[in-house]
């Protein structure tokens, strides 16, 4: 599967739990740790372990399995680990406290319009 059917697999994936507000950070320029962050925010903690297991189930049926999941005890901040695409799933409250698009500032970012509320 190439990147781009993967990353529009996840933000459809995303989209179909109700994520809110989900950017991709494109950083394959400024870091060799990933060539992009995900991020998008939940209202809940049931929220936040449907959307990650909506991710993870719907790659998993294209054999694809993340690296590494992190913060699936306490669904405050899940990172999965897909190596090329990093997805961080926020509760409101933690996202506005790391604020990752602005630790990410030089890179590109684009919005998921239909995630945001207007």
């Amino acid at each position: 599967m190439t990147k781009k059917k993967l990353l529009n697999k996840i933000v459809d994936c995303l989209l179909d739990k109700k994520a809110m507000e989900i950017n991709l950070i494109d950083v394959k320029k400024l870091t060799s740790l990933t060539d992009t962050f995900i991020v998008c925010s939940s209202d809940s903690e049931p929220q936040t372990k449907a959307i990650m297991n909506h991710v993870t189930d719907t790659l998993s049926e294209d054999k694809i399995k993340p690296l590494h999941i992190e913060g699936h005890e306490n669904l405050k901040w899940v990172l999965i680990d897909y190596a090329d695409i990093v997805i961080n799933i926020f509760d409101r409250e933690t996202r506005e406290y790391y604020s990752i698009e602005r630790l990410w500032a030089d890179a590109k970012i684009d919005k998921i319009k239909e995630s945001y509320e207007t």
